[in-house]
């Protein structure tokens, strides 16, 4: 996988197998630490100790489709290589969060990717789970969560051109606002 993004994908398709039904998605950028934290946490059927610890393994994987399981462990060589890590914690009938560390700034670290398309891809294919997505960089976040929007659809569904084109450009655009450094001008007036 060449960006960040799609590792997210694959992280939250492993919950949504898991029968998670509110999956919560962080990227936090934290320029002054040099950090960039990604993390995936939702109330799946969660693993035991022994699960866990074998998780990381290539050859470990719980799809019917492939005999290797390659994300995770692509995703851990990957922080490591760039003086991160990656951490996963998950009880039994609770779920599971997997958090993954980066140096911001190192070189060979991957580009985040398209977070918005990302996440609209999961919200839209799977409209039952309750998302809450959050990018922050610094102080500024940008929070999304799917249940209101769900309740102002009233049964209308995501897949409506209008409704997508919405969807999408509310993600980019959060993000975008999100990214944007504040000017001297805007922080000498508070804002």
């Amino acid at each position: 996988m060449k960006e960040l993004a799609l590792h997210l994908l694959d992280i939250a398709e492993n919950s949504l197998a898991a029968g998670a039904s509110h999956i919560t998605i962080k990227v936090i950028e934290d320029t002054q630490n040099d950090r960039l934290t990604m993390e995936v946490c939702d109330d799946g059927k969660g693993m035991d100790a022994e699960m866990v610890a074998r998780v990381v393994d290539p050859f470990v994987t719980s799809r019917t489709t492939r005999k290797v399981g390659l994300g995770i462990p692509l995703l851990k060589a990957a922080a490591e290589a760039c003086n991160g890590y990656l951490t996963i914690e998950s009880e039994l009938g609770k779920g599971t969060c997997v958090r993954v560390v980066f140096q911001r700034s190192h070189i060979d670290r991957m580009p985040l990717g398209d977070l918005a398309g990302t996440f609209l891809t999961l919200l839209v294919g799977n409209p039952h789970v309750n998302w809450t997505f959050i990018y922050q960089v610094d102080e500024r976040v940008y929070t999304f969560e799917s249940p209101p929007v769900l309740e102002v659809l009233q049964g209308i569904p995501l897949t409506e051109p209008a409704v997508l084109s919405y969807l999408h450009h509310e993600l980019e655009e959060g993000i975008r606002q999100v990214q944007k450094p504040v000017t001297l001008e805007k922080a000498s007036q508070g804002v």
